[in-house]
Order: structure tokens, then C-alpha cells, then sequence
């Protein structure tokens, strides 16, 4: 497996408390193949995300157990100078806002060729060149004039081209992308979509999707791992998810999607809000908002119950919701 995150636990300790933003994630992904993280805002995706690039917060983050296995190696256990290599070369990350993410007094072409010059020792000319190469890889019109300009002269959609691009410079065999399509029109998001499903084709590598629309993943990722409260709470190849959800989370966030025949009802949500991660409910911390919660909910935390030989659930009643 080429990434493989094991039991990971990540806090963060504020003067209110201590957040636990991640619970024991485990999730792996395999080259070539598109996993789809999902869940709503701080259920610790991108918190996660950053865990395994080396890039959290350090205070008030704080990794406090389990592994992050990359290419057989525990990245957890790396020196800083050895991580660094790894970063950018091995696997890289696309942010969800490109104008922050972007340095505004540098030339795109700058910004895209400084992961030859540190990585590869290329001369600035030679960066500048495959600068261009990347921009025409990713369907930037005009790059060669283009790379000369700076990032509020592009679009939303070009500025998540460039990101693409960056990430891609070195050919990493990992690329997380969180909300990668994140205040960019519907048009604009499949046309994003499209070019990552067909470079990550191209380059057989592993793509992590962080994302909390179902509805964008329908058509890019092989399997889907949803997130609540810092914990994954069903795990299975992403047309089981979309056939029959075996946990009441899941069920919500699809029945949350709208939808072309149902014009002019009211749009489903979930109830209540996420839980306050320094005061998580005991038992299944879904069970304040979960139409099918019981007793044993409010009390034991389920496990992670084999519902398949692919498919996993946190849910006591996985079966009767499997049955909806």
C-alpha cells in the first residue's frame, strides 16, 4: 500500500480545553487509486491531511499516537530534514483557497519553478522553462505569456490549475487535495475534476479527495472513507456508499444532496450541529443527531464492525440502516 495511516490521534490544547480533532483514523491508498474523505466542516479531515504532510501546527497541534506509514516508511519518525524531502518530491497537497495559498508578489512562474530549482538544483532558466511545460500540462491558455503574471491576474479556476500544477511539478506519487473545488462555479468544478482524475491517470498516482460533497466524487474516487468527530465512521467503495449507506452519518449527508426530481420540496439536513470536540457525547458521538440512536448509543462506542470484506461501519445498527 502506498500510504497507510494507522490509529493516528492528533489534539489540540487551547486555554478552554483539549480538542480532539482526530480519534483513530485508519485509512490507506493504494498508486493509482482515488480515496474520498469525507465529512462536514471539523470532523478532522484537513487536520489529518496536514498529520500526514508534516505541515500541522506544532503548538497547539499535537500528534499523541499512531502511524503514518509511507511507502513503507513511518513518517512520524523522520527528522524534519528528512520530511522535508519528502514533501513536494514524494507527495504534495493542493489547498482549497488558491489566492491565500499563493504567494501575491511572485510570478506564477516563480512560485512554479522554485520546486526545480530547491528540488532539482535546475538553473532559473531552466525552471522558468518547465514552468511553462507544467501551465500547458493543465490548460492554461497562453502560458508562456502567462506565466510571467502574478496570481490576482488569474481566475479562480486558473489559480486551482496553477495549485494543480504545482503539486504536480515533481511527480509525486501522493497528492492530497483538500476541497480542491471549493467557491468555484459548478461548470468550473467538473472541469477541475476532470483534469485531476485524468492526471492522476496519467501518473498512476494516489489521490486523497478531501471534500464535504458527495456529490462530487460520484464519478473520481474508488473508495470513500466518511468522518465525523474525528473518526472514520464507514469506510467502502464508493458505489456501496452510494447503493445502500451502512451508517445513519452517511445516509444524512446523501439524503442531503439535492436533487433533480424532487423540485421545489424542502432540502433535507441533518439536525443539530457537529459536536464540540473538547466535549465529545459518550457512546457514538453521532447519537445527539441520529434519527435511529438507541440506549446503547448514548453509552458504548461502537466499534468498527466488519460489514463486508471491503466495507467497514461504526454504527451498532449498521444492519438495519444498511436495510433504510
Amino acid at each position: 500500500m502506498l500510504l497507510e495511516v494507522r490509529d493516528l490521534h492528533v489534539e489540540f490544547r487551547t486555554r478552554d480545553g483539549v480538542a480532539k480533532a482526530v480519534n483513530g483514523v485508519d485509512y490507506g491508498v493504494d498508486a493509482g487509486e482515488t480515496l474520498a474523505v469525507l465529512g462536514e466542516s471539523g470532523s478532522g479531515k484537513s487536520v489529518t491531511a496536514q498529520a500526514i504532510m508534516g505541515i500541522l501546527d506544532i503548538p497547539p497541534g499535537r500528534i499523541t499516537g499512531g502511524e503514518i506509514l509511507f511507502q513503507g516508511k513511518d513518517l512520524l519518525k523522520l527528522k524534519e530534514e528528512e520530511r522535508r524531502k519528502v514533501r513536494g518530491a514524494e507527495m504534495a497537497m493542493i489547498f482549497q483557497d488558491a489566492l491565500s495559498s499563493l504567494n501575491p508578489v511572485l510570478s506564477v512562474g516563480d512560485q512554479l519553478g522554485e520546486m526545480f530549482v530547491v528540488h532539482r538544483g535546475m538553473s532559473k532558466k531552466d525552471a522558468r522553462a518547465k514552468a511553462v511545460e507544467l501551465m500547458d500540462r493543465v490548460r492554461i491558455p497562453g502560458a508562456k505569456e502567462r506565466v510571467k503574471q502574478y496570481p490576482h491576474q488569474f481566475s479562480g479556476g486558473m489559480r486551482q490549475r496553477i495549485m494543480i500544477a504545482m503539486a504536480l511539478a515533481l511527480e509525486p506519487a501522493l497528492i492530497i487535495a483538500d476541497e480542491p473545488t471549493t467557491a468555484l462555479d459548478v461548470t468550473v468544478q467538473a472541469q477541475v475534476m476532470d483534469l485531476l482524475a485524468e492526471l492522476q491517470r496519467e501518473y498512476n498516482m494516489g489521490l486523497i479527495l478531501i471534500t464535504h460533497d458527495l456529490g462530487v466524487v460520484a464519478d473520481v474516487a474508488d473508495r470513500i472513507a466518511v468522518m465525523y468527530a474525528g473518526r472514520i465512521v464507514e469506510s467502502a467503495p464508493v458505489h456501496d456508499i452510494y447503493k445502500a449507506p451502512a451508517h445513519p452519518y452517511t445516509r444524512g449527508l446523501l439524503d442531503s444532496i439535492p436533487r433533480l426530481d424532487q423540485k421545489g420540496q424542502e432540502l433535507y439536513a441533518i439536525k443539530g450541529l457537529p459536536p464540540n470536540l473538547m466535549n465529545i457525547p459518550p457512546g457514538c458521538a453521532f447519537n445527539p443527531r441520529c434519527p435511529m440512536a438507541q440506549d446503547v448509543c448514548r453509552t458504548d462506542v461502537p466499534p468498527l464492525y466488519d460489514v463486508s470484506e471491503d466495507r467497514d461501519s461504526a454504527c451498532h445498527f449498521w444492519r438495519e440502516c444498511l436495510n433504510g
